[in-house]
């Protein structure tokens, strides 16, 4: 018996299980992967605070996971099956045990939102990526693509020119989300070109990606870009299969919460990127886990 579980280890669940841990709470965490979510696989973060010159993502959330382990807090390396939340005792199954505990924290993020281009399931893992960090280094010397607008976009493609001979970023608009500075370093990179207006339809190739049938959705003309590697930024997900009927959701499938994080189920609360909120940020990510977990040991408390 815990006194809180929480599912998901990346910044949200690991601030809020430094804060319960270290307020005495006995204190659980249940994650399916690695500590630090996708924070941990961004090569560097320049906006949170502290860091004057940056820092990876991996070691600003290693940091995240010593810290929670010194308070005290447990971890346990599974993924989540399904829930009972009903009585005011919850239960949460992995596939090899069934955990129990006064309250929830579900802090299980986001996951890359797929492309939907023909054979992006197919070329998954040989030529598909949506994690430069992670994947970068196996295309030195070659060409890829970076489909998307925004921030992350930009800044794993400029990332990727330290492998690839050519970069080129595709938009389906003819202005992008990005921030204008990261915009700017993007164009001001000689190994970075742009194709904009353009969608693509489908990844073509034998063993590995080879080429793309791309489609300018102004003029409808369909043209092909060879190139050895596709790397996909068309925004997140949530990680919410395993609650689905448990929690409220929104249309996108986000966990609707109120302003102390509380879902509509009571003694469960959701934090950082997998619920329903305007910006997903480790700093922001980290706020909603301490404040999740003060509100828990203030339920808890009552």
């Amino acid at each position: 018996m815990y006194d809180l579980i929480i599912i998901g280890g990346g910044p949200a669940g690991l601030t809020a299980a430094i804060y319960a841990a270290r307020g005495g709470l006995k204190t659980v965490v249940i994650e399916a992967m690695m500590p630090g979510g996708q924070a941990a696989a961004t090569e560097k973060i320049d906006n949170y605070p502290g860091f004057a010159e940056g820092i990876s993502g991996f070691e600003l959330t290693s940091s995240f996971y010593k810290q929670a382990m010194n308070q005290g807090a447990e971890f346990i390396f599974e993924a989540v099956a399904r829930m009972d939340l009903s009585g005011n005792i919850k239960a949460v199954h992995t596939g090899q045990q069934t955990l129990e505990a006064k309250a929830v924290i579900i802090a299980a993020g986001s996951k890359p939102r797929a492309l939907g281009a023909k054979g992006e399931d197919i070329f998954h893992g040989r030529g598909v990526s949506y994690c430069a960090t992670c994947d970068g280094a196996f295309f030195k010397d070659k060409k890829v693509a970076v489909v998307g607008g925004g921030n992350p976009a930009l800044e794993e493609g400029l990332y990727l020119t330290k492998f690839a001979s050519e970069v080129i970023i595709i938009n389906r608009r003819d202005q992008f989300k990005a921030a204008q500075i990261a915009v700017e370093k993007a164009q001001n990179n000689p190994k970075v070109k742009f194709i904009l207006d353009t969608a693509v339809e489908e990844i073509q190739g034998q063993d590995k990606v080879e080429k793309l049938l791309l489609l300018n959705v102004k003029t409808q003309v369909r043209t092909e870009l060879p190139v050895d590697g596709i790397f996909i930024y068309m925004g997140t997900q949530p990680n919410t299969k395993f609650a689905a009927g448990y929690v409220k959701t929104d249309e996108k499938g986000y966990i609707i919460t109120d302003e102390l994080l509380r879902t509509n189920v009571e003694g469960v609360y959701a934090a950082g990127d997998i619920r329903n909120t305007p910006l997903r940020q480790v700093a922001t990510a980290v706020g909603d886990g301490a404040l999740a977990a003060v509100q828990i040991e203030k339920y808890l408390s009552s």
